[in-house]
């Protein structure tokens, strides 16, 4: 369901009820009915109804505050996210619903001018849905703590992780393969020639998911293979190819291939590692922009981009096809490398933090640390050329030579406790890649 819709089903289902309920306790419960007077009933129940449009105008309010904050303090990427969580959308509801039910009750207070009576059981009804207001107020409230920079990266490096173990099999699984097969290296060496080429015709969306089963059932049926040509995060403009299809033996349903490839209007978290490290390298950037100034936030955002780069560095990335049951490949799609993964991640933060000597030292902590976890020889080797090239980096900078030597030291909180292994004023590298071992040591120029 749409998240606006909420608050329009809370009120929807406020108004049945408010409609029905004193109905049905007026003709089957007639002696239920309060002892409060009238005229303290209708004050109560107008004063419950008053407040609730306050408290929804407050709703507002933090919202609009919210989506503010996300965007200036961290990336304007999380300004939607924040604004679409839906608790803001049930508080709004709950706080709705409560004061249109109040407004049904009071209808039905004194119904006829002549009975004085007071409903029970809707009355108690507005006690009730105001505590359930008052308690999704104090919730969303207390929600507001996720605007923390603690918990919204923490929250983005939870959900990197949900979606790399969703989308990657692990290295040690059985099944899994090497890590770096081609698609070449899959029964796939004749595709045949493209038969029908797709493309997309609209306004600029992001792809947010492909529906990988449907797409390898329609080329299975067809005997053809299915080339997807853009990758889940890309955006699609007027023209764009999106497939080309080889071999098929009739056109496939153009609306249905389409149907298949989920576009939004901006990236999601769906099928797409890729976008929680570019957020968290937003927000490391954006601190390290001289408006900022605050390494330290870099630094904890490199917590959780370390953190999924191990989990990464563990996986089979090479996952762009899909077989059918006779292990015959069907649909092929981008997907990125160890290597695009890793400028992803560092290469922006070593540009920008190549002058402060805490984020250099985190850094150089991140990729030691990265490279040990993994087993890959041909991943070690890219770390060990991306460890010389933060080298190259660090000489070229305008630290001094005295802060060259300190940067050269690896430390997890990047100024808290240097790590051994640093001793020449330029830092360079060395290692060894047994049993997925990464040593990072210097020598001298």
């Amino acid at each position: 369901m749409r998240i606006y819709l909420i608050p329009m089903v809370y009120v929807s289902l406020a108004l049945i009820v408010g409609f029905a309920f004193p109905r049905f306790e007026l003709l089957y419960l007639p002696t239920f009915v309060s002892t409060v007077a009238v005229a303290s009933a209708l004050a109560t129940l107008g004063a419950i109804a008053s407040g609730m449009m306050a408290l929804t105008a407050i709703i507002f309010s933090v919202a609009y505050v919210t989506v503010q904050f996300g965007a200036i303090a961290y990336s304007p990427r999380l300004a939607s996210w924040y604004a679409s969580d839906p608790r803001i959308f049930h508080a709004m509801g709950m706080l709705m619903a409560t004061f249109v039910y109040t407004l049904w009750v009071m209808a039905w207070i004194d119904r006829g001018s002549s009975s004085g009576a007071v409903p029970l059981l809707s009355s108690t009804a507005v006690v009730v849905l105001l505590i359930a207001s008052t308690c999704a107020f104090t919730l969303l409230i207390r929600g507001l703590s996720d605007l923390q920079i603690t918990n919204t990266l923490r929250l983005i490096g939870k959900k990197g992780r949900a979606v790399i173990g969703e989308m990657y099999p692990r290295l040690d699984r059985p099944g899994s393969g090497h890590e770096d097969d081609p698609i070449e290296t899959v029964d796939n060496a004749c595709k045949g020639p493209v038969t029908q080429t797709v493309r997309y015709f609209g306004e600029p969306l992001t792809i947010a998911k492909l529906d990988i089963p449907n797409l390898v059932g329609m080329a299975e049926q067809a005997g053809a293979v299915i080339e997807v040509t853009r990758a889940v995060g890309d955006t699609l403009w007027y023209g764009s190819v999106l497939m080309s299809i080889h071999g098929a033996k009739a056109p496939l349903p153009e609306q249905q291939l389409l149907a298949t490839v989920l576009l939004k209007q901006q990236r999601t978290f769906e099928q797409d590692p890729k976008y929680a490290l570019r957020l968290l390298v937003d927000i490391a950037i954006k601190a390290l922009s001289p408006a900022i100034n605050d390494p330290t936030t870099a630094v904890q955002a490199m917590d959780q981009i370390e953190d999924l780069m191990r989990r990464l560095g563990q996986r089979k990335l090479d996952v762009g096809y899909a077989s059918d049951g006779n292990r015959i490949v069907r649909v092929t799609f981008p997907t990125p490398t160890w290597e695009d993964y890793l400028h992803l991640s560092f290469d922006e933060i070593r540009h920008f933090g190549s002058n402060s000597v805490q984020v250099v030292r985190r850094l150089r902590s991140a990729l030691s640390g990265v490279g040990e976890a993994i087993t890959s020889e041909t991943r070690i080797a890219t770390m060990h050329a991306y460890m010389k090239q933060l080298d190259l980096g660090i000489a070229r900078s305008r630290l001094d030579a005295e802060d060259r030597i300190y940067a050269g030291h690896e430390d997890p909180q990047g100024l808290g406790l240097s790590r051994h292994g640093r001793h020449s004023p330029t830092p360079g590298l060395s290692g060894s890649n047994q049993r997925g071992s990464f040593r990072v040591i210097t020598d001298g120029l």
